[in-house]
């Protein structure tokens, strides 16, 4: 007796369901969650975690990070790694420091030329991967020594500052509050805007579409953390401007990774280079633009850290590239390539700012914030991991 085949209607409708639960991020939920449940603890151990002078202060800590993240995500899903940002970040902040403080550049051409040195820093590392098939471990790791000792260098070991006035403003200025408040409203209607139009795409196209009501809940939540985060930040002193850039480069590497023909590339090399290159996808560019935008996010970071402390030293920019790699596998980037969200990335990135702002608070000994921070690394890849074995099983 042959099974019985389930009709076509029903084969379409269990597509649109799982089509539907696709998009659905839990992913990006159950981090809101952790983050929520991080704040509540160091909440109750320390009155002032949740002032909003010491949430505009962790915002501006994550948003070096951040930066970082968002160019790793791309040479993660690629299927590579770069562990010389951390380095980039202090050699082009050192640049940046040099060019204004001992030779008196003004602060535009200090700034095009600082991403300029990120780019071809890209460059040459896309170039030694993509071209020269030198594994992208020794190549980065190399230049995360090479770079170090060339800031040693140029800077022989001095502590470059102070910075002109406009420079610091990159890292140190806050949005007047009736523009955040301007921006936020701007912000709720384009996600009521956004919200009709996906269930109005969908509909045209025959997928399955949730309840009104369903969707109209969840981008009120939305727009309601968007109000209640320009409320606390006003408390203090407005929105930081490097959570402006932080915000505008996740919208841009968004549309990027998801919009474009070059992100859909990106990801099909990362799930399998063979298949990629079998389609006639030109892997060598793709994987050339990635270390670019890599590099040049890179330097964009530097800038930030180096506006904000009103100093480049040569310690500066050390480990970060752990916590972005970090930053990135918490937020769901797998480490085997092929996926991974700008979202995830950045969520990560304020959990690791969430959890090295909390222990410092409770003046937590320096040991044990790396011991934490490893042991949340090590379960995050271990989560990984195991969800793909049961996608497999």
């Amino acid at each position: 007796m042959k099974p019985s085949v389930p009709s076509q209607p029903l084969v379409q409708e269990r597509r649109s369901l799982r089509a539907l639960v696709g998009r659905f991020d839990l992913r990006a939920y159950t981090m809101i969650l952790a983050l929520v449940v991080i704040w509540v603890f160091f909440a109750l151990l320390n009155d002032a975690f949740l002032t909003p002078r010491n949430l505009s202060n962790l915002f501006l800590q994550m948003s070096v990070t951040a930066i970082l993240a968002i160019g790793m995500v791309f040479v993660i899903v690629a299927g590579h790694i770069d562990l010389s940002v951390g380095s980039i970040v202090g050699l082009t902040g050192g640049v940046a420091a040099i060019l204004q403080v001992w030779y008196g550049w003004p602060t535009l051409p200090v700034v095009v030329v600082t991403i300029l040195l990120g780019i071809v820093i890209g460059l040459v590392h896309g170039w030694w991967v993509a071209y020269q098939a030198v594994p992208a471990f020794i190549v980065t790791l190399g230049g995360m020594m090479a770079y170090r000792g060339i800031l040693m260098g140029i800077t022989k070991g001095q502590t470059v500052a102070p910075l002109e006035d406009s420079f610091k403003a990159i890292g140190q200025t806050y949005v007047p509050a009736t523009v955040g408040w301007m921006a936020a409203a701007a912000i709720v209607v384009l996600l009521y805007v956004a919200a009709f139009r996906r269930r109005a795409a969908r509909q045209r196209y025959g997928f399955a579409v949730p309840s009104l009501a369903a969707d109209m809940a969840k981008t009120t939540a939305i727009a309601a953390l968007v109000l209640l985060f320009v409320f606390l930040m006003n408390q203090y002193k407005g929105i930081p401007v490097p959570i402006v850039l932080v915000l505008a480069l996740a919208v841009l590497f968004t549309f990027l990774a998801r919009r474009t023909t070059f992100g859909r590339h990106v990801y099909a090399i990362g799930g399998n280079v063979e298949a990629a290159r079998l389609s006639g996808i030109p892997i060598r560019r793709r994987i050339l633009t990635v270390f670019v935008l890599s590099g040049m996010l890179a330097s964009l970071a530097g800038i930030v850290l180096t506006a904000r402390v009103n100093a480049a030293t040569i310690g500066a920019g050390t480990m970060y590239e752990l916590d972005a790699i970090a930053a990135c596998v918490i937020g769901g980037t797998s480490l085997m390539g092929g996926s991974g969200t700008i979202l995830g990335a950045v969520l990560g990135a304020l959990v690791m700012a969430s959890l090295d702002n909390g222990m410092s608070i409770m003046n937590l000994e320096t040991f044990w914030q790396y011991i934490v921070k490893g042991t949340i690394l090590v379960l995050a890849v271990w989560v990984d991991m195991y969800s793909r074995r049961r996608q497999k099983a």
